[in-house]
């Protein structure tokens, strides 16, 4: 079985669906989002409920009305949407490696190690639903779809909606997407289409057995051969980076500045990156850590035994903030913290003098494990590391 690489979520009807959680006198009724509160205005997102009567994004006021007569009208509330999405991201992240936040409503996790496995991965998308459900919202149903790569699983995020989950891969492709049109993939526009027409591709079957070499041609670019590869199943980049570490990138909200508060958010990161790279089985020889301040960017790093105790990497980070502090008076604007060259645990070497046994975890990783598992069951920061300071909002990854 081809390996899993990503997993897509897509919330479904996200605007209207969140204005339904608000006000549970709106659950089951036909609800629109509108920008524009006069009759020439548009729809901008609409319910499942006012979808079955023909409403969508783009639909005008007045048309909605004349489609359905019992329609409700919300105004759009950006701010709360945002707000809810950085909630979606943290949930999602205590669980999974969230590598990107697509959109208001896209999230991309990475999948690595077990649940690179479709079983292991489907496991991990149901247990994001329920998740999602549980610690946001009732109302809020997602569709999620796992693949090889991010443009596999995105159009397997978009086949079963509402509440979906679908794969694909190459043991499943082309016939899984066989009822779809061109116009349904992501990244195939109008212009690209037309030229798909001129060469004669008229359908998903013939685009997915076409040549990537002649792709390229097609679309004057080597973006063809590359959407081409992917969407046969190779593990494609959406850009031309490599994964080669964990860590937490976040800018600061003014009230954690300070460099005695932004101190205390960096801890909370080491923990959830120690976290995460744990969960995949992972140990980090290099700890990297970055500070953009108010006189400047500065960086330290340090080369270290393989390790993924949690409280080892928080002394390591200690003494590389005290290092940066002494080079800067500055407030700290934001942090990365970076576990960098990675090797798996059943790979790394005995050590006599520790001691410790190839491929296994010393008891201060034994307790951090335990520590992991806590947590999961029994709810965030159940156990925690000393003192730190959690920051809202969601993170870019490393």
């Amino acid at each position: 079985m081809t390996p899993m690489r990503s997993l897509y979520v897509d919330m479904n009807s996200f605007f209207a669906s969140i204005e339904q959680q608000i006000d549970p006198a709106l659950r089951g009724r036909p609800v629109a989002i509108t920008a524009i509160d006069n009759e020439s205005g548009a729809c901008v997102a609409a319910s499942y409920e006012a979808k079955a009567y023909g409403i969508n994004t783009g639909t005008r006021i007045y048309a909605a009305k004349e489609l359905c007569p019992g329609i409700i009208f919300r105004p759009s509330r950006h701010r709360l949407y945002v707000r809810v999405n950085q909630k979606i991201a943290r949930v999602i992240d205590e669980i999974a490696e969230l590598e990107f936040v697509r959109s208001i409503d896209e999230f991309q996790v990475a999948l690595g190690g077990k649940t690179s496995e479709l079983e292991a991965a489907l496991d991990l998308a149901r247990n994001i639903k329920a998740a999602i459900r549980e610690r946001v919202g009732s109302e809020l149903r997602s569709s999620v779809g796992i693949g090889p790569n991010h443009l596999l699983a995105k159009i397997a995020g978009k086949l079963e909606k509402p509440d979906g989950l679908k794969w694909l891969a190459p043991e499943n492709m082309p016939d899984a997407i066989r009822h779809l049109t061109l116009d349904d993939l992501p990244g195939i526009s109008k212009g690209i289409r037309g030229r798909l027409y001129d060469a004669r591709i008229y359908d998903t079957t013939a685009l997915y057995r076409l040549d990537p070499r002649h792709a390229r041609m097609i679309w004057h670019s080597v973006e063809g051969e590359r959407f081409i590869r992917a969407l046969q199943g190779m593990d494609i980049p959406l850009m031309p980076t490599k994964r080669n570490g964990y860590g937490n990138s976040k800018v600061l909200a003014p009230v954690h500045r300070p460099p005695h508060k932004a101190k205390m958010v960096g801890r909370w990161l080491v923990e959830k990156a120690s976290e995460r790279m744990r969960r995949d089985g992972y140990c980090t020889r290099h700890f990297d850590l970055s500070l953009r301040m108010t006189d400047g960017p500065r960086n330290a790093g340090k080369k270290i035994t393989a390790t993924r105790d949690t409280r080892f990497l928080l002394s390591i980070y200690e003494g590389l903030w005290r290092d940066i502090r002494r080079r800067s008076n500055g407030d700290v604007l934001s942090i990365t913290v970076h576990l960098g060259d990675l090797i798996l645990l059943t790979e790394r070497n005995g050590d006599l003098f520790a001691p410790l046994s190839p491929g296994m975890p010393n008891e201060p990783e034994k307790l951090a494990t335990v520590i992991d598992h806590i947590n999961r069951r029994f709810g965030e920061r159940m156990v925690k590391y000393g003192e730190h300071q959690d920051h809202p909002g969601f993170f870019e990854k490393g």
